[in-house]
């Protein structure tokens, strides 16, 4: 095996290992209990980590016993696959960008509008018919029954960080001026009309804030958080599969020249 093929051998095997951040991003994305609830979000990144990882052991093969039809297929199909990456992380940045998280004074959490968030999260994630389906498996998880194991007291709870889905979900808007007797437990509002959030507010614990404008918000946020944090990894390994690509492709035309000398030399011997 020459030189070349030893070169595109070893990228491919960078590129399989790349493969591993990728597919563990996706699934921690998609074992968040928000995206159990979105059926959109939870398989892409899986899907592409596994498809790269499959590709780069095809190139690892073609490499190592030099099928050049095989390699010009890993080429091929790893182009489509950074492509595909590139368009994913650029579409999750753009309707990512708009944060609608706001400070409320005396708390340590935030709290969420649903108009500070992009109009295509607003459009295809909340919107009524995808809402329907995805409150009834919210109130399923242990989201918010999670807040009431873990603060007792209302200064515990003022000062803690929830996430967002919990801020939106489980408690009404801080605004209303409801009383605090337990995180999921609210009483005696003393400003109900400043929000049409707090008259959906309900100490029901299947009904909660499920159908408040402030959980879309708090759903939102919580993909949002989640989303830029993956990004970090899943930018990482694009960058270095690109290079292990650019590399690949020139180590596979010197492969193709030294193919060609060989073939040449032999020729007139």
């Amino acid at each position: 095996m020459g030189v070349a093929n030893n070169i595109t051998a070893f990228l491919n095997f960078i590129a399989f290992l790349c493969s591993i951040p990728i597919i563990a991003s996706g699934i921690w994305l998609a074992s968040k209990p928000d995206n159990e609830c979105i059926h959109l979000f939870r398989w892409p990144v899986v899907l592409l980590g596994f498809l790269i990882l499959l590709v780069s052991l095809a190139g690892f093969v073609g490499a190592y016993w030099y099928k050049e039809t095989l390699l010009a297929f890993y080429l091929c199909c790893m182009a489509i696959l950074i492509g595909l990456m590139l368009i994913l992380l650029v579409f999750a940045f753009v309707v990512t960008r708009a944060d609608g998280g706001y400070d409320v004074p005396g708390r340590g959490y935030r709290e969420y509008r649903l108009q500070g968030f992009s109009s295509w999260l607003r459009n295809h994630i909340v919107d009524s018919k995808n809402w329907d389906k995805i409150r009834p498996c919210l109130a399923e998880t242990d989201v918010c029954s999670k807040l009431t194991q873990n603060y007792i007291t209302a200064d515990q709870f003022f000062t803690a960080h929830i996430s967002p889905l919990q801020s939106g979900c489980c408690k009404p808007p801080t605004v209303c001026g409801y009383n605090y007797v337990n995180p999921t437990l609210w009483l005696n509002p003393v400003n109900p009309a400043a929000d049409p959030d707090c008259y959906l507010w309900s100490n029901d614990q299947s009904q909660l804030c499920y159908n408040c404008n402030a959980c879309k918000a708090g759903l939102l946020g919580n993909l949002r958080k989640e989303w830029r944090k993956a990004n970090v990894i899943l930018i990482v390994a694009v960058v270095v599969l690109i290079c292990v690509y650019v590399i690949a492709c020139s180590a596979f035309k010197n492969a193709q020249t030294e193919d060609l000398f060989r073939r040449y030399k032999q020729g007139w011997v």
